[in-house]
């Protein structure tokens, strides 16, 4: 079998680096707030592109402080709007609607399965506070017209790049003293990162980081993820226990020396994938022709998303032939159970998405044997 990510396969392509790293923390004596976790913060910063990087327990952590801490600022209040596309993974909503402010859903482009930036400007009302760009399997959702919307009407940029790390964006207006190469990340006023162990920089477990270059803001999240303190025992804010322990940022600042490297690799099956998938079923993702997918920094390839309007036969197949593949995602937030309220509105190109999604195998230690297989097999599928 194929498996659509072996992560032990890619904890091992790390090894021995991996395990003395983890055994010098324990030898260290020191777990929580250490010299590991301030080393990755310096480190991952001066990567994205930014001034700060606090870490934290993870990428729904580090969504919801930035919105605690815009709400601590006085930027929002309770009920103020947030635009999110309506076809992301169900955590960049909660972050939304624990923080007690409201999400607006909208739909996304078809062929690049992110936001649609042309239609955001029509659902800003006075009470939108932010627009949140989500780099949904792994590609750039960015554009000077996004950014030109959020000046226009005074609203922050929020990304969740959970899915996009070490994505590049060239064209850009937000350029600063701390990012000369435009990293998702650091494109907007504040990043929400995502280290679960499935992603393209994965922990041994759960964490996270934001990134920013507002000062003010950094500091009130830093306080925020250890309890709201500032000072031991003296708590300013109504805060949270949120923090990267020293382990996992030991581990990230090993894996983060490769990361660069591991994406190209992913961009190098998915070019091949794209050149070589014929079967006439098979909608795959719509890339930038000017370019070869490989050159095509803006995109990591977290997923490779292909469509079909026969998916369960599709993933059937693959199953049977040896091939392990998931769907991304199978039902879309306004259809969850969590949000009752949603559950009678229609996004049509939300859930054409939603019902003919699959992801394909794709990762930094597939073989060039296993990727050509993938394609033989899918190409062999006959609905």
């Amino acid at each position: 079998m194929i498996k659509f990510l072996d992560i032990q396969k890619i904890t091992d392509s790390f090894q021995p680096e991996i395990s003395d790293a983890v055994q010098e923390v324990i030898k260290s004596g020191w777990y929580v707030l250490g010299k590991e976790v301030e080393n990755f913060e310096l480190e991952f910063a001066s990567y994205i592109g930014t001034k700060h990087c606090i870490g934290v327990a993870n990428g729904l952590d580090a969504l919801r402080l930035i919105f605690s801490a815009y709400i601590e600022m006085g930027i929002m209040k309770e009920g103020d709007e947030v635009i999110v596309r309506a076809n992301t993974y169900i955590a960049s909503i909660l972050a939304i609607s624990n923080s007690g402010l409201k999400p607006i859903l909208v739909e996304p482009d078809i062929n690049t399965f992110n936001l649609n930036i042309s239609l955001v400007e029509q659902h800003i009302t006075p009470r939108t506070k932010a627009i949140m760009v989500v780099h949904l399997y792994g590609r750039t959702c960015w554009s000077p017209e996004l950014e030109l919307l959020s000046q226009k009407h005074n609203i922050k940029i929020i990304e969740d790049n959970a899915q996009a790390t070490g994505a590049v964006h060239s064209n850009f207006l937000r350029a600063s003293q701390y990012n000369n190469i435009g990293r998702t990340g650091s494109l907007g006023d504040a990043g929400a990162h995502s280290f679960y162990p499935a992603k393209n920089l994965g922990a041994l477990g759960d964490g996270g980081a934001v990134t920013t270059n507002d000062d003010g803001m950094a500091f009130i999240i830093r306080a925020l993820a250890n309890y709201g303190s500032i000072k031991k025992y003296v708590n300013e804010y109504k805060g949270l226990n949120s923090r990267l322990d020293e382990i996992q940022a030991a581990v990230l600042r090993l894996k983060l020396k490769r990361l660069d490297a591991d994406n190209q690799h992913r961009r190098e099956i998915a070019s091949y994938y794209l050149k070589n998938i014929k079967n006439p079923t098979i909608i795959l993702p719509k890339v930038n022709r000017q370019q070869p997918t490989a050159n095509d920094l803006s995109h990591v390839w977290h997923l490779f998303v292909v469509r079909n309007k026969k998916r369960i036969h599709l993933q059937r197949y693959l199953t049977e032939n040896g091939v392990q593949s998931l769907i991304h995602y199978p039902l879309p937030p306004h259809r969850q159970s969590a949000y009752q309220e949603w559950n009678q509105l229609s996004y049509p190109e939300t859930e054409k998405i939603h019902d003919q999604v699959l992801s394909l195998p794709i990762s930094q230690v597939m073989t060039v044997c296993e990727y050509q297989r993938v394609v033989s097999v899918v190409n062999d599928f006959c609905p």
